[in-house]
């Protein structure tokens, strides 16, 4: 592993993950640029447009690694066949547009793509890891197209990583804070039957997993990114209710759900036993290894 100082440029680096990560990695002493797909408002952005698929090879050309985060938010609105779309092609042609212009040669010799492990769809208490199969729900599917698109940089001789990761517990964005605010209503009960298990990480461990992949161009292929211990959902709910006085019983159930979330409903109810197997055999130390100690520091 390297710790060398690196030019890392960034997509979706407004988003959860890529604004801490672009924080945290500067801090680390490497130097940072966001790709937008706007106008650049300084020398720290350079543009780029996936609707179009529009990447100038130059952006990249004095670049030693790209983090792909962008894509549009899995839970961000009610899914509709147009929005599952959307879900679907601006994961793919993102992705395929990077890794085509990585593999051209002229800039980055580092691919580090976001993933999900949604990659692994509804298993019940199987125990997952990164050698196990796909599952077969749509987000399995977008999963497994989003992760194959990076083949061109891959044909190329670019060691690329996908970094399949569980739910984000961060108080500013992602899918933990609207059970944060159902919480504070005293509605925060466990989705369906709460026995589903729920493959979590902190962001500060998201941070800490996505450096080691930038720094550690050895490690390829598929990495999960949660902790080392995964909980069904009904005792995160009852732990978060538990920190916020709030009480956490009544459950939310299937129909309820698929009338407000659409079809997303069922891979919220989805049941994933994820483990970072990959990143154990790594060494990397987790902070926050279970769930209650992730909670502490974020509820106060």
């Amino acid at each position: 592993m390297t710790s060398r100082r690196q030019r890392v440029a960034i997509t979706g680096a407004s988003g959860l993950i890529g604004g801490a990560l672009s924080s945290s990695l500067e801090a680390d002493g490497h130097e940072v640029v966001h790709l937008v797909r706007r106008e650049p408002k300084g020398d720290h952005e350079r543009p780029w447009d996936p609707s179009r698929r529009q990447l100038d090879p130059a952006v990249l050309a004095d670049v030693d690694t790209v983090v792909h985060l962008a894509g549009a938010g899995v839970g961000d609105r009610r899914w509709t066949p147009t929005y599952k779309m959307l879900i679907r092609t601006s994961r793919v042609h993102g992705t395929d547009l990077v890794a085509r212009v990585v593999a051209a040669g002229a800039g980055p010799t580092r691919l580090v793509t976001a993933s999900a492990v949604g990659f692994y769809g509804d298993r019940g208490d199987e125990v997952l890891t990164e050698a196990s199969a796909p599952g077969r729900s749509y987000l399995a599917g977008v999963v497994r197209d989003w992760e194959a698109a990076a083949a061109p940089a891959r044909a190329a001789g670019v060691p690329v990583a996908h970094a399949r990761t569980g739910i984000v517990l961060a108080t500013h964005g992602g899918a933990f804070v609207p059970m944060l605010r159902v919480g504070r209503l005293g509605l925060g009960g466990p989705l369906g039957s709460g026995r589903q298990w729920t493959p979590w990480i902190s962001l500060d461990d998201v941070v800490g997993a996505y450096t080691r992949l930038v720094e550690d161009a050895s490690i390829v292929g598929p990495v999960n990114l949660t902790a080392p211990h995964p909980v069904r959902q009904r005792h995160l709910a009852r732990e978060i209710g538990r920190r916020l006085h709030r009480p956490a019983i009544v459950p939310a159930p299937r129909a309820a759900m698929r009338v407000a979330l659409g079809q997303f409903a069922d891979e919220a109810l989805a049941s994933a036993r994820v483990l970072p197997q990959r990143l154990q055999e790594l060494g990397f130390e987790h902070r926050h290894q279970v769930v209650e100690d992730a909670l502490d520091d974020l509820i106060a």
